[in-house]
C-alpha cells in the first residue's frame, strides 16, 4: 500500500469524476458523488483550498471502493 497523498476535496472529486462518478447534489460545503455500475454515493467535504485530513481521504476511498494507487493514477 502506497502513501495517502495530501490532496484538496476538490482534487478527490476530479479524481473520482474521471473514475465514473458524477455529481448528484451539493449541500453547504459537502458534495455527493454516485457512481451507477457500482451504486456507490461518496460524500467529499470541500473547503477553499484545504487539505484533506487522510482519515478523512481513508473514508472517502473506502465509500468509493477504490484503492490508493488507483486514486493517484487518477490524480
Amino acid at each position: 500500500m502506497s502513501k495517502l497523498p495530501r490532496v484538496t476535496g476538490k482534487e478527490v472529486m476530479r479524481a473520482l469524476e474521471r473514475a465514473g462518478f458524477r455529481e448528484v447534489r451539493v449541500r453547504g460545503s459537502h458534495h455527493y458523488l454516485y457512481h451507477d455500475e457500482k451504486d456507490k454515493l461518496v460524500t467529499i467535504p470541500v473547503h477553499a483550498g484545504k487539505t484533506l485530513a487522510p482519515k478523512t481521504l481513508k473514508a472517502i476511498l473506502n465509500q468509493a471502493g477504490i484503492s490508493v494507487e488507483e486514486l493517484t493514477d487518477l490524480l
